[in-house]
């Protein structure tokens, strides 16, 4: 059992964790239609500077039904980062984009030059 410090460092901690996931959520709230986000550029857009990785731990909480349109951020190389937790949710990923009308390679990738959201 966490003593009275232990437990106040772990309220801190989940407090700027809640914080940090809010900010994240606005910032991928604001991808248009049609465009996609990297993991750092959310990070950094959301004041979290090579946090991409905590991007991807706030998204992978989102409802796949959410506001939140998680399937708009993509990582760095243009592609869709797979899981085998996400079950099936990596499909869905590439089916919204393309009904959103993003094209992908037949290597998996997407033009970052042509589709990549500019803030």
């Amino acid at each position: 059992m966490p003593n009275n410090r232990e437990g106040t460092a772990l309220r801190a901690y989940q407090r700027k964790l809640v914080s940090s996931y809010t900010a994240i959520y606005k910032i991928v709230r604001q991808i248009p239609y049609g465009k996609v986000a990297t993991y750092g550029q959310v990070a950094e857009l959301a004041d979290l500077p090579r946090r991409a990785r905590l991007v991807g731990y706030a998204l992978f909480r989102v409802d796949i039904n959410s506001d939140v349109p998680w399937h708009r951020v993509i990582n760095a190389k243009g592609e869709i980062s797979e899981s085998p937790f996400r079950q099936g949710g990596d499909y869905l990923q590439r089916s919204r984009l393309e009904a959103e009308g993003i094209e992908f390679s037949p290597q998996g990738k997407i033009n970052l030059e042509k589709d990549q959201w500019r803030s």
